[in-house]
C-alpha cells in the first residue's frame, strides 16, 4: 500500500504542475473573474468574507484531519513538523484572519469560489500527506542551507503578503468610494506586492522541503498568480493616467 500511495502523490504532484500550466495559459486568454473584474450581472456569488474564509478553509482543515486519522509517522521528527507548521501558519491566517479584515469586498462567482474550495483540499491533502507520512529528511536537514534559505524566504514573503494586503485595504478612508493606486511597501515597485509575497514564501517552502510536491505548489502560485498580476497591472494603467509607468508586474527590477 505504501508504494502505490507514494506513487500516487508524485503523480498528484506532476497533475498539479500540468494544472499550472493549462490555468496560465486558460487565464491568459480569460480574465480571472473575481473582485473589480466581476461583472455586477453575474449570478450565484459569494459574500466576500464567507468566500475566503470557506475557499481556503480545507488548507488548514483536511492536514489536520490527515495528521489525527492517520498514523503520521514521519511528524515525530522535526524537519516534518516544521515544514507541516509553515503550511499551516499561511493557511491559518487565511482562512481565520484575514478574511475577517475585509472591508467591503465584492461578491464571487460560485464556480470562482468552488475551483479553489477544490483546489485547497487537493493541495492540503497532497502537501500534508507527503510530510506527514512519505518525506525522510536526516535529523540535520534544518541546518541545510537550502532549508534556511527556504525558510527565509518563507518568513520574507509572508511577511511581505500581511503587509501589503494591509495597504491595500487601507486605501480608502471610512467613506470614499473608488479605486486608488496602492503607495508604499513594495507597491513602490511593483504592481502586485502581495502576489509578489507569496510567491515568494511558496517558493521558499518549495525550496525548504526539498520536494516534488512542494516544488509543484510553487509552480503552480507563480503560473496563476503572474498571470492575475499582470492583469491588475494593465488595469491600472488603463484606469490611472498618472500610474508610474516603471513599476513592474510582480518582481522588482524584471517583470
Amino acid at each position: 500500500m505504501e508504494p502505490a500511495e507514494r506513487f500516487l502523490l508524485d503523480r498528484l504532484a506532476y497533475l498539479q504542475c500540468a494544472m499550472s500550466l493549462l490555468g496560465f495559459v486558460l487565464l491568459r486568454l480569460w480574465r480571472s473573474c473575481y473582485g473589480r473584474y466581476v461583472s455586477p450581472g453575474s449570478a450565484f456569488r459569494v459574500p466576500a468574507r464567507a468566500a475566503w474564509a470557506l475557499q481556503e478553509l480545507p488548507s488548514l482543515a483536511v492536514p489536520l484531519w490527515v495528521c489525527t486519522v492517520t498514523a503520521a509517522e514521519r511528524l515525530h521528527r522535526a524537519p516534518n513538523r516544521i515544514l507541516l507548521a509553515m503550511f499551516l501558519v499561511h493557511y491559518a491566517q487565511r482562512s481565520l484572519i484575514f478574511p475577517f479584515l475585509i472591508r467591503g469586498g465584492k461578491p464571487m462567482p460560485l464556480y470562482t469560489f468552488a475551483l479553489a474550495f477544490m483546489f485547497c483540499g487537493y493541495n492540503g491533502y497532497l502537501q500534508s500527506r507527503y510530510l506527514s507520512q512519505y518525506a525522510v529528511y536526516a535529523d540535520d536537514w534544518v541546518t541545510d542551507p537550502r532549508f534556511l534559505v527556504g525558510f527565509c524566504l518563507w518568513l520574507i514573503g509572508m511577511l511581505v503578503n500581511i503587509h501589503s494586503d494591509h495597504i491595500l485595504r487601507n486605501l480608502r478612508r471610512p467613506g470614499e468610494t473608488g479605486y486608488k493606486i496602492p503607495r508604499g511597501g513594495l507597491f513602490e515597485y511593483v504592481t502586485a506586492a502581495n502576489y509578489f509575497g507569496e510567491v515568494v514564501e511558496w517558493c521558499g517552502y518549495g525550496l525548504a522541503s526539498w520536494s516534488v510536491q512542494g516544488g509543484a505548489f510553487a509552480f503552480f502560485t507563480a503560473c496563476i498568480l503572474f498571470t492575475r498580476a499582470q492583469q491588475h497591472h494593465q488595469w491600472y494603467l488603463e484606469k490611472f493616467e498618472d500610474y508610474p509607468k516603471f513599476r513592474k508586474i510582480i518582481i522588482p527590477f524584471l517583470f
